[in-house]
């Protein structure tokens, strides 16, 4: 085929970039290197548009055991000769078009980081983002979506944890599917993905390859349009039985010390993993792409370089040992081919029956060799003068709070989600201390160790949208805070970064600010990003998505013993907020969904104050203060004492305060506020042990019974069944009435 800059185009390079490939190899490049710079440059593998700002991320520190972005996975010690390996990625427009595919390969994929690197998959987690639940594409969205993670996660044997779920109007077109996946691994037995030692033998294994996912990479950096469902070729096909054979021989072909090097076939397939490996290893590779299982037959060269085809690995291993690495993977019954030989001349040579289809530098295709990098311009969003023309003294306050609280807690972005969560196996290896003792984070014990790893995904992306750089922090700190309200000391952070198209100026301005904010919050907190995903191009026709900078976060917990809980323990037990309580309705669920006022500056936030919130809990749970934590966020601090109170079926007894506006008391999402309840007999030595902060004593837990200034709210239990009915209500569209559907 000849190549011409219409075909690059096609491609999605662009004229400039046509024009640096062919400077860079001093000729024409055929159809088929044509097709493999469009992958590696595509925005998923290059981070051509994103990588500038990254870099500005804090990205050493605390207890990292290899670099940021240097391996598949982000790596720290956790003592006892162990480390926990840990990523988050994106899986947001295969899920838009296919949710059920698209979401199961998402988590195939990020456990395929986790063990290519010699780690056990232990626990995964998600962040999820759908349009209106009232609506009929959404509900076929999060019903297939829901129905991926669980089949793929069940199948595969890893337990779902934790995760979030929100439900906003900008996400109608385009979904957000964020998978994370956590492992643990001894220290020193890591796997690195790396090519090297001339005559080394190549290895695929794994599933054959088909034609599924072909220019995934591509297709997942561009705005998803009425005509993206023409693009299903782009969206794989997962096997979790195929994996978690996979998962099985990976980790005993690495005991038999015949692996010089391995990588996951992710995005871009076998064109990135063959450049990225030998691009590390400073070396090149002849491969023979006859040799290669595949599926389907007469599959052209550039569907073999360009096809993401799932659960495959390519390994290298020491020559003369390739029989050792063969029988592992004929044991476990996987193909297993040697599809060519390292080389040290830099070059990626492929063959297809003995003529040479492409050959390319390794180092010219790859992030941070010679992938463009680019210097986005930005600008401040026009709709920035709606939040700074919000008055909230122009918001009136409600004449029956019980008919607001009522309609808050069955907010869809509030509300229990027990119907998504019970399709997920959660116990499954059994470490999950968190199914019959909630804490604000997923609490996950180490198996012959008193260690545990407490995991979070956070990010309230109305808040990003308000202020990027102060939303950004605020997902940081909610992701410490639901750590330390748990027991844990913060380690380190994975993101994955959920923006709009990049040549918006306006959308690119939210990027840098939100990057801007994290890194700032990181730092404070002494949690280092590992690394993660950039995710742009998440358009709707009508604009981008809200800003998502999803953060994941692991802490570590020496003694699981010392885990703390959310909910309520006694009736009698003093509860106090922890942290100011401001005048502030600003970019909460309540003015939102409730008032309909969409456009307000984010809530009260000072990352000074959250540092020593966090500090005090940490102290309050060390020395056996409280009895329960529960960090404030969506609804409220009123959602957030129902939440305490609805594991045991206790109640609470509290005042507002008369100088706030008793909207704001109640459902304002006001930062850096834990709610704790206290024995009695330690009231006295955690007020002393509160000194340097500030504290509010809200009330007592009750027997079962909710009363607020002195006025009955009926039982806990009927309150629960609002919060725990809600989504299923939507779901059946019984009782979802006018009033409902419109939230």
């Amino acid at each position: 085929m000849e190549v011409t800059l219409q075909t690059a185009l096609q491609l999605r390079l662009t004229e400039e970039e046509f024009e640096l490939i062919q400077k860079k190899l001093g000729r024409m490049p055929n159809f088929n290197e044509l097709c493999a710079f469009s992958g590696m440059w595509s925005e998923h593998c290059s981070y051509k548009n994103s990588i500038k700002w990254l870099k500005t991320l804090p990205r050493e520190g605390g207890k990292m055991l290899v670099a940021a972005g240097e391996e598949n996975a982000g790596l720290m010690d956790i003592g006892d000769g162990l480390g926990v390996v840990f990523k988050i990625e994106s899986h947001n427009h295969p899920s838009a078009i296919e949710p059920f595919q698209g979401a199961a390969t998402g988590v195939g994929g990020i456990h395929r980081d986790i063990f290519t690197m010699g780690a056990r998959p232990i626990a995964a987690l998600n962040s999820l983002r759908f349009g209106l639940l009232h609506e009929d594409k959404v509900q076929h969205l999060l019903s297939g979506v829901v129905n991926g993670i669980g089949h793929y996660g069940n199948c595969f044997g890893v337990p779902t944890v934790g995760g979030e779920i929100y439900f906003d109007a900008c996400y109608h077109t385009n979904p957000l599917v964020n998978a994370m996946s956590v492992g643990i691994v001894k220290v020193g037995e890591t796997v690195s993905a790396i090519a090297t030692g001339k005559g080394n033998p190549v290895l695929f294994v794994g599933s054959a390859t088909g034609k599924d996912g072909i220019g995934g990479a591509s297709f997942a950096s561009a705005d998803i349009t009425e005509e993206s469902a023409q693009d299903l070729p782009a969206v794989q096909v997962g096997d979790p039985f195929q994996e978690k054979k996979l998962l099985e021989a990976c980790l005993e072909v690495i005991q038999t010390g015949a692996v010089v090097g391995m990588q996951d076939m992710g995005a871009a397939g076998i064109i990135c993993s063959t450049a990225e490996m030998s691009a590390k290893g400073k070396a090149g590779m002849n491969i023979h792409l006859e040799k290669i299982p595949t599926r389907q037959a007469n599959m052209k060269t550039w569907e073999l370089l360009l096809s993401e085809s799932q659960e495959r690995m390519l390994l290298v291993a020491e020559k003369g040992k390739e029989q050792a690495v063969m029988d592992v993977f004929k044991k476990w019954d996987l193909p297993c081919a040697v599809i060519g030989e390292v080389t040290d001349d830099g070059l990626l040579n492929f063959y297809m029956h003995g003529q040479l289809e492409a050959s390319l530098p390794a180092e010219e295709l790859v992030l941070g060799g010679g992938a463009p990098q680019y210097d986005r311009p930005f600008s401040q969003p026009k709709y920035f003068e709606q939040l700074r023309a919000f008055d909230a003294q122009k918001v009136p306050q409600p004449d029956q709070y019980i008919t607001i609280a009522e309609q808050v807690i069955q907010l869809p972005s509030i509300a229990s989600k027990r119907w998504v969560y019970q399709q997920y196996d959660s116990m499954v290896g059994t470490s999950n201390t968190s199914t019959n003792s909630p804490s604000d984070a997923a609490v996950i014990g180490i198996k012959n160790t008193k260690k545990a790893l407490a995991v979070t995904t956070d990010c309230n992306s109305r808040y990003v949208f308000a202020n990027p750089y102060k939303g950004a922090m605020i997902a940081v700190s909610e992701a410490a805070r639901n750590l330390v309200c748990s027991g844990a000391k913060p380690l380190g952070v994975t993101n994955c970064l959920n923006f709009g198209n990049p040549y918006d100026p306006e959308v690119y301005y939210q990027f840098v600010e939100a990057i801007k904010g994290m890194g700032e919050a990181c730092r404070k907190f002494d949690t280092p990003v590992t690394g993660g995903n950039v995710s742009f191009y998440n358009q709707n026709p009508e604009g981008p998505v809200y800003p998502t900078p999803t953060i994941g976060m692991v802490g570590l917990l020496e003694d699981v013993a010392n885990k703390m809980t959310l909910d309520f323990k006694a009736a009698g037990d003093v509860i106090y907020c922890v942290g100011e309580i401001t005048d502030d309705i600003y970019a909460s669920q309540y003015l939102a969904k409730i008032c309909a006022v969409d456009f307000s500056p984010a809530p009260y936030f000072d990352l000074e104050k959250e540092f020593l919130l966090q500090q005090k809990l940490s102290s309050f749970i060390d020395n056996k203060l409280i009895q329960s934590a529960h960090d404030v966020s969506e609804g409220g601090l009123f959602v957030t004492l129902c939440e305490s109170g609805f594991h045991q079926n206790l109640g609470f007894a509290i005042k507002t305060k008369k100088e706030i506006r008793k909207d704001a008391f109640l459902f304002g999402e006001g930062q850096s506020r834990v709610v704790v309840s206290v024995s009695p007999e330690n009231v006295q030595a955690f007020e002393k042990n509160a000194i340097g902060i500030s504290i509010f004593k809200l009330g007592t837990v009750t027997e079962g019974t909710i009363n607020i200034d002195n006025e009955d709210w009926g039982l806990m239990q009927s309150w629960y069944q609002k919060y725990d009915t809600a989504i299923e209500k939507y779901l059946s569209k019984e009782e979802a009435g006018s009033a409902l559907s419109a939230l």
